[in-house]
């Protein structure tokens, strides 16, 4: 700075204060500067914050939305032989049987299990006697409400030997060895591929290839959705010709008999089917009971809120099932309770 003239009369003691004014003014103006760039960098690497952490979380979002989106990728394969509304059902029995009975189950269920467990042979009789034909739907609620992917992955294979003409048998076979609901034992293909070796001609390489490729894991996620959607309270949801008949159908509960009576009155003055020879399920082993005997006479089916197949009116969500087992009545049952 050139020097200042001072005018005589000024003393410099008054230039002195003057200068130091101007050098206090020119400090705080460079602390300004300073707060100005501090504060827009703070400002950018905000910015750059939020919308790193947004990207992380759609990331997040993408792989675990519905639980098993990243698993039931690529294109809706349906297996061999599905029919129905965007060919979601697998059809057990006569084509031209009179009465339609719809299943929708999920392989990990526990009452789904139990209910297969009791109507197992009755279903076989009526499937084999051309009387009904059943449509099985597979769901993945297990899967969501536990976590894992074990519901996604038998429904894959159950799909995998429909393709090979060996579902009835083996839809048999998962339950008859269902793990407890907690142990995830159907995630692992070698497990799934294990079990098909209790079905005669099931093991083999182009079964194998289907379960390990996931094929038909977009069809099962397409099944899921659809049950989702349908408005059904849980698993396992009975129909008869559309009607609801899980747990019990108007006032009367289900029992094996009970559903033998409800297919003959459903039945009554209308011929039975023709079933194929090879394409109706067998009883795997299993006799149909006596007439009169505990197991025929059956018993009031325990109901498990939230996952025993009620009537089908809409309630934007299905409940899941945390089992507590409990002792079965002479003839009932054994569905597990909701916690």
């Amino acid at each position: 700075m050139p020097p200042r003239f001072v005018a005589p009369g000024v003393s410099e003691k008054n230039e002195g204060k003057r200068t130091a004014r101007e050098r206090l003014a020119q400090e705080r103006e460079r602390q300004r500067a300073h707060d100005r760039r501090r504060r827009t960098m703070i400002v950018g690497a905000a910015v750059v914050c939020v919308l790193g952490l947004a990207a992380v979380i759609g990331v997040i979002a993408a792989n675990t939305k519905g639980g098993s989106s990243k698993k039931a990728a690529g294109p809706v394969m349906a297996p061999s032989g599905a029919g129905g509304k965007d060919s979601l059902a697998i059809p057990v029995g006569a084509s031209d049987a009179p009465s339609t009975l719809t299943i929708w189950e999920d392989f990990r269920c526990p009452a789904c299990m139990a209910f297969e467990t009791s109507f197992r042979p009755t279903i076989h009789e009526l499937e084999n006697s051309g009387q009904i034909r059943v449509q099985y739907h597979l769901a993945t609620l297990i899967d969501r409400n536990l976590g894992g992917s074990g519901s996604l992955r038998a429904a894959n294979a159950a799909g995998c030997a429909q393709d090979a003409g060996k579902f009835p048998e083996y839809h048999d076979v998962l339950y008859t060895n269902q793990p407890q609901e907690t142990d995830d034992a159907y995630a692992k293909n070698a497990k799934l591929i294990e079990l098909a070796g209790k079905v005669p001609g099931l093991d083999t390489a182009g079964f194998r290839a289907c379960v390990e490729d996931g094929r038909h894991n977009s069809w099962v996620a397409k099944s899921n959705d659809a049950f989702q959607n349908g408005g059904f309270n849980g698993t396992p949801t009975v129909q008869l010709n559309g009607e609801s008949v899980f747990p019990q159908k108007g006032s009367e509960q289900i029992t094996p008999a009970n559903l033998k009576k409800w297919v003959a009155e459903a039945n009554k003055g209308k011929q039975p089917g023709k079933p194929t020879p090879g394409a109706v399920s067998p009883s795997t082993g299993s006799a149909s009971p006596a007439p009169g005997s505990a197991d025929e006479r059956g018993g009031p089916a325990p109901t498990h809120p939230g996952a025993a197949g009620k009537p089908s009116a809409p309630t934007g969500g299905q409940t899941g099932m945390k089992a507590k087992k409990h002792p079965s009545t002479a003839g009932a049952v054994p569905v597990p309770a909701a916690s």
